[in-house]
């Protein structure tokens, strides 16, 4: 028997969203004040989701245990798994020793823990986000700080605060493409709305990060390497969002790659006076003399290349497809969850469908899978090392694994239950205020869901029926829910748990939380206050676009799935045997040493 929606139980929209947003209010009491471990408190935001879903808004329990259960399995994948195998490749790194070549080669650039967060936090993570999204970023290069020796307090905080701008094209756009189906926006409008907004917080989000990991006075010193990072990088995101040529899939990719480049230039060319470092560590001066060869240099970087390479290649669509496809013919992946499957019925009249997609092969957790077995080549690990790497991985994530699949069960109950629409339209009774009141809805929503793409699929319908409601664009109130969102990506219990499984600060949860709430808060405003500026001081700033016609769309998708997509099957072989390439070039020009390089005096290993 099916379930009808009430999304204003108390018939006061006011008072229903009050009540829906007692969950989040004890996360955020949990975290920020009790400072409950990560997984404590998403157990208990849940349960009391679920609640008030059979209390308040008589859902029958089994449909919320089921909302719940179907979440919970969400999180495990494709999303732990994806966590798990980037881990995987970064932990083979540390225990082959490759990392110690990693780090001899960043220090070489500059030993200054400022300059190397530039390198790894901002520009790094935002190349690992365009390609592949959702934790990776975070859990590869919070990893790599707290390897370099960064306090893995600061590890965590500041490459989840620098997760933020290019969170709006992760995973090659897939957050504005969703955002344009739910909506009825063109995904380049999307695309170039939002890329008039956010490139302004990417120029001072190096500044800001390392004003506070040094301070005012020490972070001011390397204003002029925050400047080129910053400014190239939002340059560069703002000309890729707004070109119909690379947007929305590859804004990330070439603003992060042209950083990247900039940065490492001009740091051969400048240096502060003096490096800077964490108080624990001892001081020392400069750049670090290059110990390793250019050949073993290479060797070390090759899994992030080859990890780079096939998330790149999973986030082409023919590819992704065409894996899709395959799998499709192995066996059905896509799982009715009987029980819940089209049993609630929304606001809208419509029923909800609760489908499993085990669509194990064009999941990006698979694609930096393989980049592992590449890996283990590369690095020249035994099948028992890489075995043993893989459980030490799983054994270190258990914790942060259970927050995860818990909060996307949190995120689900809301959605299904209607709690999640209940605080929507209680947004959306903020009349002329609302462009700001936008943002501060997106943010909510990857609060609770980890992800810009499911806050843009949760709210996007609701976000441009609204717009139109009170006379303004709609692709307005979709970029402010698509930018506030990225604001809410570091404070997510999801993406926090990430942060503390890279690190080792399993069970400290509520530290990161209290280290970048008021960031977040401050970076949500700014948004805000940029679409209320949009929508009544400087509307000539909205793209000009027509909406598309989703039926032939429709048609196309249709006509996509009934054969395995030939153009897939050959970009996937090009990325393949460029990454057989590259593997082979790594163990033929990174060959272990028994001794010294020529000049030095150290031996050196594989």
């Amino acid at each position: 028997m099916t379930w009808q929606m009430n999304v204003d139980p108390f018939g006061n929209i006011a008072l229903s969203a009050l009540v829906a947003a007692i969950p989040i209010f004890f996360l955020f009491w949990a975290l920020a004040f009790k400072r409950m471990k990560g997984h404590f408190a998403a157990l208990g935001g849940t349960s009391l989701a679920i609640l008030i879903a059979v209390f308040v808004y008589k859902m029958p329990f089994d449909l919320a245990a089921l909302s719940t259960l179907y979440g919970g399995a969400f999180g495990l994948f494709p999303v732990c798994w994806i966590v798990i195998t980037a881990l995987m490749i970064y932990n083979m790194s540390v225990k082959t020793g490759q990392f110690e070549v990693i780090k001899n080669s960043l220090a070489s650039i500059s030993d200054d823990r400022r300059l190397q967060a530039l390198l790894i936090a901002f520009s790094f993570g935002a190349f690992i986000e365009g390609a592949a999204g959702f934790g990776t970023p975070v859990a590869i290069t919070a990893a790599m700080l707290a390897g370099l020796g960064f306090n893995p307090l600061y590890a965590a905080s500041i490459c989840l605060i620098a997760n933020t701008a290019p969170v709006a094209w992760g995973a090659i756009g897939i957050p504005i493409v969703v955002g344009g189906q739910v909506s009825g926006i063109p995904d380049l409008a999307l695309s170039q709305m939002v890329g008039r907004t956010l490139p302004i917080v990417s120029v001072f989000i190096p500044l800001y990060l390392v004003v506070l990991m040094a301070g005012w006075k020490k972070g001011i010193e390397v204003w002029p390497a925050c400047l080129v990072s910053g400014g190239s990088f939002a340059i560069a995101q703002f000309f890729s969002a707004n070109s119909p040529l690379t947007a929305p899939l590859l804004p990330d990719i070439i603003a992060s790659l042209v950083s990247i480049i900039c940065t490492v230039a001009f740091l051969k060319i400048w240096h502060p006076k003096e490096s800077w470092h964490f108080e624990h560590e001892p001081k020392r001066e400069g750049k670090e003399k290059l110990r390793f060869t250019g050949g073993q240099i290479f060797r070390a970087w090759a899994p992030f290349i080859i990890l780079s390479l096939f998330v790149c290649a999973w986030g082409i669509k023919p590819v992704n497809q065409a894996l899709d496809q395959i799998t499709k013919q192995l066996f059905d992946f896509a799982i009715p969850v009987a029980g819940l499957d089209k049993m609630v019925i929304d606001q809208a009249g419509k029923a909800k469908p609760a489908v499993f997609k085990f669509n194990v092969l064009s999941a990006a957790g698979t694609a930096i899978l393989f980049a592992w077995f590449f890996s283990v080549v590369v690095m020249g690990a035994s099948l028992k090392t890489a075995a043993g790497v893989a459980r030490d991985t799983l054994k270190t994530l258990a914790w942060p694994i259970v927050t995860i699949a818990t909060i996307l069960g949190f995120a689900y109950i809301m959605n299904f239950s209607g709690m999640a629409i209940t605080l929507g339209y209680g947004v959306a009774t903020t009349g002329a205020a609302f462009p700001f009141f936008a943002a501060i809805l997106g943010w909510l929503g990857v609060f609770m869901t980890g992800s810009d793409t499911s806050t843009n699929a949760l709210f996007g319908k609701l976000q441009a029926v609204t717009a139109e409601k009170i006379g303004i664009d709609p692709v307005i109130t979709m970029s402010a829910n698509t930018s506030g969102g990225v604001c809410g990506k570091m404070i997510s219990p999801q993406s926090i748990s990430v942060a503390t499984g890279a690190t080792g600060m399993v069970g400290r949860e509520s530290e990161i939380f209290r280290f970048t709430f008021k960031h977040s808060i401050v970076l949500v405003v700014i948004v805000g206050i940029l679409h209320m500026l949009w929508a009544y001081v400087f509307p000539g700033i909205v793209p000009v676009y027509v909406k598309p016609v989703a039926a032939a769309a429709a048609a196309v998708s249709n006509a996509a799935q009934a054969t395995i997509n030939p153009d897939g099957l050959m970009w996937l072989g090009i990325f393949v045997s460029i990454v057989a390439f590259v593997t082979f070039l790594a163990r033929a020009v990174g060959a272990n040493l028994t001794a010294p390089v020529e000049g030095h005096d150290e031996v050196h290993f594989h």
